[in-house]
């Protein structure tokens, strides 16, 4: 590993191998004395581990991020906190180290954050920055894409492409907001990429959170990073998404040959408890479908329906005021035959 630069302080947990990351979490940031309602504890690999994305709840404080993770040789996960509204969770990204150059999964939400992502890298390896693969085409994940460097090939689902390639081009954009980079490597369904001898997939198992999602999958290390595909205690978010189909996404993801299943947004935990929430998300999107689906059937409109749902334990998860209209009104559309066919 390589030496931080000087008046760059790195993450101290970038010390520590995923494998550790439950037996670390309870000694650092186990359950506050005062658990949030409705937040679910584990014992799983060793120790207590308080599952929720409330970074707070689980002591945590700003200072402790960036996060940064070794998930296996060379394989990096980095939470940094981003704020919606009152709420602050995390957004995950994911960097490969290989011997000709770095791999990064899905960039920040703005240049300053995306930059110190790049800084970060730079404490770490120095390889350059070769490859950055757009998982999720959201602002939170690509505005600062710019600052990765210039040379660096970006890759992404065309209908990822699409919608990048409309926001730069759009006439009302700002003209003070950061540029937008439209990716010119394009995955419709699998790209393998063989960097320093180390094999890495990029695949499109099918449309969820944004109708173009990528995942970045190492074979040899059975890892998988999912982006916003998997939203780790985090409310379903779908404004633009494909209720049903992300459902079987998620199936097909839970079907590959991994062992590390890494969120898009919420907490790195160990192995065991990642792949358990991947299932708990499942069966999260399942509940918001099932409960759109039984006001609709009551007749009610999209305005009534938002008054009277009921997500039961979802209640508690973040974002759920924000978003729980937004996805009702999504599974609405998807109901009544309105969204863009795959």
């Amino acid at each position: 590993m390589r030496a931080a630069r000087a008046g760059f302080k790195l993450p101290l947990a970038v010390l520590a191998p995923i494998t550790a990351l439950a037996s670390a979490a309870t000694l650092s940031c186990g359950p506050a004395p005062d658990d949030p309602p409705g937040a679910a504890t584990s014992a799983t690999s060793g120790g207590d581990v308080l599952r929720t994305a409330d970074p707070y709840a689980r002591g945590y404080t700003d200072d402790d991020f960036p996060r940064v993770q070794e998930l296996a040789s060379g394989v990096y996960s980095y939470e940094q906190l981003r704020s919606a509204g009152d709420e602050r969770f995390t957004t995950v990204s994911m960097f490969v180290v290989t011997d000709e150059g770095v791999l990064v999964a899905d960039g920040q939400g703005s240049p300053a954050e995306t930059r110190l992502l790049v800084e970060t890298i730079a404490g770490i390896t120095d390889r350059p920055i070769t490859d950055v693969v757009v998982c999720s085409d959201h602002g939170d994940h690509t505005a600062g894409n710019a600052e990765f460097p210039a040379g660096a090939r970006f890759w992404a689902h065309p209908t990822s492409q699409a919608v990048l390639q409309a926001t730069a081009d759009n006439p009302l954009r700002p003209d003070d907001a950061p540029p937008v980079v439209v990716p010119t490597h394009l995955v419709e369904r699998s790209e393998t990429l063989v960097r320093g001898g180390r094999e890495i997939e990029i695949l499109f198992l099918g449309r969820a959170h944004t109708g173009g999602d990528l995942v970045v999958h190492l074979p040899a290390e059975k890892i998988l990073f999912m982006s916003e595909a998997y939203l780790h205690r985090v409310f379903p978010a779908m404004r633009s998404a494909y209720p049903s189909e992300w459902v079987a996404m998620i199936e097909a993801a839970q079907a590959m040959d991994a062992d590390v299943y890494v969120p898009g947004h919420g907490f790195v935990d160990s192995p065991e408890i990642l792949a358990e929430e991947l299932e708990t998300y499942r069966r999260a999107v399942v509940q918001v479908i099932e409960e759109a689906r039984r006001l609709h059937a009551a007749g009610l409109t999209l305005e009534e329906a938002v008054e009277q749902a009921d997500f039961g334990d979802l209640e508690t998860w973040s974002l759920r005021s924000s978003q729980g209209g937004r996805a009702l009104g999504r599974v609405y559309m998807e109901l009544n035959g309105e969204l863009p066919p795959g």
